[in-house]
């Protein structure tokens, strides 16, 4: 069997919540390589170990380990047996000399760790023994702050783990354990890092597309379909609600003065979401704003967008600007979707000049011209639900 460790390090400052974050942690690693055959995954002492039987699995389930929440690096590793008396460690230097990497190097460290204090050799005292064996049978420099190479040993009684090389995770919360929040995605390059930030934080997300049909493509929605199938590798499994939207724009087009148009069609978009947070039981919604990268951003009109719902909502990205968004939406793998050529109803029927600094009063007195309730259940009532599976790779239409 070959194993890999998984470690974390948030879950372990869980005080009395840890059990349930672990628990979190491993049932979704079972999830997320259920696809895979022969793979076993298991709580050690403060870490994970996923055993399999094929070593060509293993790009494989390291792709997918690289996008479990809660894992901070992981290792593949080798194991030999250890008892907890156990002071010859003869067979542990053999097996680590005869594995060690072939890639060229001049220095490196050894670095042990027991998971129980009661195996009768200290991490330093195994880290010395290990070392010099290695530098005997090499002819390899010790350099203990910044070697080319670092073999990394754990002591878990009844077996001794070893390894050269550790893979980053991306570090987090388990899924799951944030709750659930409703997503607003635009198909644009904001949206998707925003939901990747909230899931990075352990929360479900369930996604809402505010779409321009019947006056404009399906372009957007399928710009959108393809970065929930991105996030859903996160997550395992998604679903998308597309909200009609283009009918309630024109309505309110033909109501109400321009320049308030966008603050209307946010507040809007905030009804029609928390009713569906209520149906999927989510605590709150998230959406891709950055104060003052456009007119619905400004201070004064989120104050006034806020006061649409009684739910929080959560904006992880307030406080970037667009270089570091675009950068962040790089480094997951959205933004080549996020800037293909589209309309999306955030484009149709805007102002050339909107309100920065919108009154509540003022956008209260608008609304009166408008039946809000009528609108809000327009939309729901044509909204569709679109759901997706990782393990499946797939995305099909479920019934309302």
């Amino acid at each position: 069997m070959l194993h890999v460790l998984v470690h974390y390090h948030e879950l372990a400052l869980k005080g009395g919540n840890r059990k349930h974050f672990e628990y979190r942690l491993v049932h979704h690693l079972r999830g997320a390589l259920k696809p895979l055959a022969h793979v076993h995954v298991e709580a050690l002492q403060g870490r994970i170990r996923v055993s399999f039987e094929d070593e060509a699995a293993w790009p494989r389930l390291q792709e997918q380990i690289k996008r479990v929440f809660g894992i901070v690096n992981f290792s593949l590793t080798r194991a030999v047996p250890l008892a907890y008396d156990q002071s010859d460690l003869a067979v542990l230097k053999d097996a680590i000399v005869a594995h060690l990497p072939t890639h060229p190097y001049a220095t490196f460290r050894v670095s042990a760790k027991r998971a129980d204090k009661r195996f009768v050799k200290t991490s330093m005292d195994v880290e010395r023994e290990i070392g010099a064996a290695v530098a005997d049978h090499t002819g390899k420099r010790v350099n203990l702050s910044h070697p080319d190479m670092t073999i990394f040993i754990e002591l878990v009684p009844p077996y001794a783990y070893y390894s050269c090389q550790r893979d980053a995770g991306p570090g987090g919360l388990p899924t799951g354990t944030g709750g659930k929040v409703i997503c607003l995605i635009s198909g644009g390059i904001d949206s998707p890092v925003a939901s990747y930030r909230m899931m990075k934080r352990g929360c479900k997300a369930v996604f809402v597309h505010f779409h321009g049909r019947p006056y404009l493509s399906r372009v957007s929605e399928e710009k959108v379909r393809d970065q929930v199938a991105l996030l859903t590798k996160y997550q395992l499994s998604s679903r998308l609600h597309l909200i009609p939207f283009g009918d309630i724009q024109s309505q309110i087009v033909i109501n109400t003065p321009p320049p308030v148009r966008v603050v209307l069609y946010r507040r809007l978009m905030l009804r029609i979401a928390t009713r569906i947070a209520e149906q999927e039981e989510a605590w709150a919604l998230t959406t891709g704003d950055s104060l003052g990268q456009v007119a619905s951003q400004t201070p004064e009109n989120i104050s006034v967008i806020n006061e649409a719902t009684s739910l929080p909502i959560l904006r992880p990205l307030i406080g970037m600007d667009k270089l570091e968004i675009t950068q962040q939406a790089q480094a997951l793998g959205s933004f080549e979707t996020s800037i293909e050529p589209d309309q999306d109803c955030c484009t149709l029927f805007v102002p050339k000049h909107p309100q920065t600094r919108c009154q509540l009063t003022h956008i209260l007195k608008v609304e009166q011209a408008l039946d809000i309730p009528q609108l809000v259940q327009q939309s729901l009532e044509g909204k569709e639900l679109v759901t997706f599976s990782h393990a499946e790779r797939m995305d099909r239409r479920a019934p309302q």
